[in-house]
């Protein structure tokens, strides 16, 4: 089986990142990380991708006049490297256009809530989880999907809940989605690469039409 190079983009410590490291490491994803890319210097990813030989950069959108231009860079980068795939593990920025349509049901994103409710522009982090708190939803859960032009609404690759009637802050949800996230952004991953699939509307349908070789690297 064919070893698919991938990129991961990450703005902070990087769990997920790390735990798709080591389910490549261990055989379970049939993939390389060429690359990682943040927007934040600071950013745990970053240390952890330097200890374990993983080339990184850091590409920041505020250092560019447009996302166009900021898309550009980051093609640039990515095409160096000759990455086929991006995975998202906590990235906090809006991917440009330029490099959604190059990329085209090549990027996958994790979103630590059950799609389509508590999503869209500014519901990241603990943000997600104080707003299902304060629901009063007794199951909150994750969503992998593929990346579109819009924030949280491309194909939904994989769902899973979790129950979290037993939860007393938000922080107590985080804790429990996160572990469930470090599963499932794998599990999404190896599907990706293994089987084929076709984008159909806003559907992910798998095995009908691949994908693979399709990665407009020239």
């Amino acid at each position: 089986m064919s070893v698919t190079k991938i990129a991961v983009f990450a703005s902070g410590r990087g769990s997920n990142f790390q735990v798709v490291y080591q389910r490549i490491k261990d055989g379970y994803i049939p993939a390389e990380i060429a690359l990682l890319i943040s927007d934040n210097p600071h950013a745990g990813a970053l240390a952890f991708a330097a200890a374990h030989d993983i080339p990184c950069t850091v590409i920041r959108p505020k250092d560019f006049a447009t996302p166009e231009m900021f898309g550009e860079e980051l093609l640039h980068a990515l095409l160096a490297q000759q990455i086929e795939f991006i995975v998202l593990a906590g990235y906090l920025k809006k991917i440009p256009g330029n490099v959604v349509q190059h990329y085209a049901n090549r990027i996958v994103n994790i979103h630590p809530a059950l799609l389509p409710a508590f999503g869209g522009r500014g519901m990241y982090g603990i943000r997600v989880h104080e707003a299902v708190f304060l629901s009063g939803a007794k199951i909150s859960g994750l969503t992998v999907h593929l990346v579109n032009d819009e924030y949280d609404a491309g194909p939904i690759v994989l769902q899973k809940a979790v129950a979290i009637d037993d939860c007393n802050s938000p922080a107590d949800i985080a804790r429990k989605v996160l572990e469930v996230e470090h599963q499932a952004l794998p599990e999404a991953i190896k599907l990706l690469l293994e089987k084929s699939y076709a984008v159909e509307g806003n559907r992910v349908i798998l095995g009908k039409r691949s994908y693979e070789n399709q990665t407009g690297i020239d």
